[in-house]
């Protein structure tokens, strides 16, 4: 969330900053300076009555002590008061403290000056197309053909056992996902990532640290007995291991990477771009999380776009970076480059992964800090990005890599999936 100092210093800036999103929120800004201000004169309020009750405690100390029976009674009453007082104004700035924070809770993240203003996916700037797509002599079948031609993927059984999105992989499909798994985490480690294996379900605590929650979208699973949410991406629990932590110095950089299935209720998909692989309720995902002093985040940022390029050119797949604009932008994001990979059979453009900054959005919910040269503590940067998310990456491979002969694969991931070619 933003920094209420931020919003008290710059409120017109965030104003016209937000419009790149197509948001107005000037009616928010403007009901968090009153609350703000408010809140800031009944905690003076509070403070100079503690200060008051306080000094006169001593008092009546020393008025027994000198025998002023009268003068300390009189003084015991007076801080009665003091107290009764003092203790509505708590209530009172307690109160204005839960609808600061609620207002914030709702307010977006200010996009980065780069990020094109726009009102949705039409609006995104493409930033770079590496590759060419593939030409076929005849159509090209679609991922979902191919997975029921070669036994690789059974959608219909998912539906019986659990529901539609959630499909099973078989005989080589189940040997691709795991050696796609395996390759994403080795060039992870290989970029200087720490492998962790977080738990797949998280508190609410978590989800309001990254911003997941409060989930206006609906897009999470809540096991509501336990009040307990299953995780919609590793980011959540990777970046929430440093909820509440303070980094002793400023000389740090940490990078952690992870894999795991994630689960999204995707609320409202519907239609042909839901088909196969393209839009699932459970897939595997190996992420990557960076936590950086704020003058390194922007180098950070660019690494790990260079990072999925890597991938994707190693994988042998036609792709194109977006620059997100404003109204496409996630709700935490300063600044979002999307990866998309061009579907031979489809004919169209498919998103395999999102890379983003938040800059202190995320840190200042998580109260994630490092302590500088003055021994003060600062907000962190948090980043994060999809390396890889692989259902779409499995249609991918599937549809452009097709032969005659069957589907060959990457040269680089033949020594993970233990076959050349599926036939």
């Amino acid at each position: 969330m933003l920094e209420i100092t931020r919003i008290r210093t710059g409120s017109d800036d965030i104003i016209e900053g937000l419009k790149k999103r197509g948001v107005d929120a000037t009616a928010d800004i403007n009901a968090l300076l009153t609350y703000d201000e408010e809140w800031r004169a009944k905690k003076a309020e509070m403070e100079s009555i503690q200060s008051e009750s306080n000094k006169i405690s001593k008092e009546i100390g020393q008025f027994f002590r000198e025998g002023k029976t009268q003068e300390a009674n009189e003084a015991k009453e007076k801080t009665s008061a003091l107290k009764t007082k003092e203790q509505d104004l708590k209530q009172e700035v307690n109160e204005l403290e839960t609808k600061i924070q609620n207002k914030l809770y709702e307010i977006p993240n200010v996009p980065q000056d780069i990020v094109p203003a726009g009102k949705s996916e039409d609006d995104n700037e493409v930033v770079e197309e590496i590759g060419e797509k593939v030409k076929f002599q005849d159509k090209a079948i679609p991922h979902w053909e191919l997975a029921d031609k070669y036994g690789l993927i059974d959608f219909e059984l998912g539906v019986k056992v659990t529901g539609a999105g959630f499909p099973f992989y078989k005989g080589k499909g189940a040997k691709l996902q795991r050696g796609l798994i395996n390759f994403f985490l080795d060039e992870a480690e290989k970029a200087g990532y720490e492998e962790v294996i977080p738990p797949l379900v998280v508190n609410e605590e978590s989800g309001i640290g990254t911003g997941q929650l409060p989930d206006k979208e609906g897009q999470m699973y809540h096991v509501t007995e336990d009040d307990l949410y299953l995780i919609p991406t590793a980011e959540v629990p990777l970046t929430n291991m440093y909820r509440d932590v303070i980094i002793p110095n400023q000389d740090f950089s940490v990078k952690i990477t992870g894999f795991t299935p994630c689960f999204r209720r995707e609320a409202g998909s519907y239609g042909k771009d839901v088909r196969g692989l393209n839009r699932l309720h459970q897939f595997d995902k190996v992420e990557l999380v960076r936590i950086e002093h704020p003058d390194r985040s922007e180098k950070a940022l660019e690494e790990m776009v260079d990072h999925v390029k890597g991938l994707l050119e190693k994988l042998g797949l036609h792709y194109r970076v977006l620059r997100l604009c404003g109204g496409d932008l996630g709700f935490t994001s300063a600044i979002t480059y999307d990866f998309e990979v061009y579907s031979a059979a489809q004919e169209r453009w498919l998103e395999v992964s999102s890379v983003s900054l938040f800059e202190t959005f995320q840190s200042n919910r998580l109260k994630l800090r490092y302590r500088g040269e003055d021994k003060k503590t600062q907000l962190c940067h948090t980043l994060n990005g999809s390396a890889l998310a692989l259902p779409r990456i499995v249609a991918a491979l599937l549809e452009n890599h097709q032969t005659d002969e069957g589907i060959k694969m990457p040269e680089a991931i033949v020594k993970y999936v233990g076959f050349e070619m599926i036939k």
